[in-house]
């Protein structure tokens, strides 16, 4: 079974449970100061943002195919059958690729650390293996929150809409995004109006690099052969005008 978290912005209040319930979870500090913050950071794993009178939950998005992984060189970062994206820090080497790599901006360094490591949600692999649901998704007082098999998130969703269809926009972000990913949102208004990535494509990011990177011996090669011919011109024409000057 592939696990998915669905958010549904319609029915968050703003509450910040899930923030303490993943804080909670990972021994992260947790008070009044960091829930008014409103990033993600290495002792702030999820966040919820305020959006005039409505929220919108960050996170990493567990990508189907991520990019995080494809640009771990260490495979530090791995995506797991159940669907969640994992990071073992005793094989990163913190080039922080991962960071850079990510189209939602998830991925975040202990900076003040002094051996400092990525952090990032892992989607409670171990409580939904175990059968129990996310600490955020059990910690949700209105079901703003919920997860489960994806294909069943998909239909939660769908069915919401179904029954309130001018509640909803009629749209699930992460359904295609960048290939498709583990956390689903809707909401009353299209996700990147409240601060969501807009324009993302609907290919997987390391799907497009690959191809990108596949075109580059080409381009080494007439480059080289380009570069090789300019040479000897120019390394040929101070050869003639020497031959030149010493007949004189």
């Amino acid at each position: 079974m592939a696990y998915a978290i669905l958010f549904d912005s319609t029915k968050c209040v703003g509450c910040k449970s899930c923030e303490s319930a993943c804080a909670e979870k990972w021994n992260n500090p947790y008070d009044d100061k960091i829930a008014a913050e409103e990033k993600l950071s290495a002792h702030k794993l999820t966040t919820i943002q305020t959006k005039g009178e409505k929220y919108v939950r960050r996170m990493c998005m567990h990508c189907l195919e991520p990019a995080c992984v494809s640009a771990c060189p260490v495979g530090a970062l791995q995506k797991t059958a159940q669907g969640p994206v994992v990071y073992d820090a005793d094989k990163c080497m913190g080039c922080r690729y991962c960071m850079t790599a990510c189209a939602f901006g998830a991925p975040t360094y202990e900076w003040q650390a002094r051996a400092p490591k990525v952090a990032k949600c892992n989607m409670c692999i171990e409580r939904q293996t175990a059968g129990k649901p996310t600490a955020c998704t059990e910690a949700c007082p209105n079901e703003a929150t919920m997860c489960g098999d994806r294909d069943a998130m998909i239909a939660l969703a769908r069915k919401r809409m179904a029954e309130n269809p001018k509640g909803y926009n009629p749209k699930i972000y992460g359904m295609d995004e960048v290939g498709g990913t583990s956390v689903l949102m809707i909401s009353d208004v299209p996700l990147e109006s409240l601060g969501m990535p807009a324009n993302l494509p609907t290919e997987a990011l390391p799907g497009l690099t690959w191809r990108a990177l596949e075109t580059i011996p080409s381009v080494v090669s007439v480059g080289s052969v380009l570069l090789s011919g300019i040479y000897w011109f120019t390394h040929r024409r101070a050869e003639v005008a020497k031959a030149e000057r010493s007949s004189l």
